[in-house]
């Protein structure tokens, strides 16, 4: 909801009397605001890094997953062939 002219003329008011009379809190807020900017960057990278993590293990996941039926099908089918030799 955007706020209306007086509303923004207020706040630039507020904010001007709080520059004014209280440097110090001015200088912590900056510091406050440039240190979460800072986190949140490094939460976002962290994010990408997990997200990357997960897909490689998921690949890792279905690669194994691939290998081990194809060596059951072909144990299988071995074991067929050496069943119907031996029966012959």
């Amino acid at each position: 909801m955007a706020w209306s002219q007086d509303e923004e003329r207020m706040l630039a008011q507020i904010e001007q009397h709080l520059v004014d009379d209280d440097p110090r809190l001015v200088a912590r807020l900056e510091s406050f605001n440039e240190r979460a900017r800072r986190s949140e960057e490094r939460s976002a990278s962290g994010r990408e890094s997990r997200r990357s993590t997960a897909i490689i293990v998921i690949s890792w996941f279905l690669i194994a997953t691939l290998v081990a039926t194809l060596l059951i099908l072909v144990l299988r089918e071995g074991a067929a062939t050496a069943l119907a030799l031996a029966a012959a």
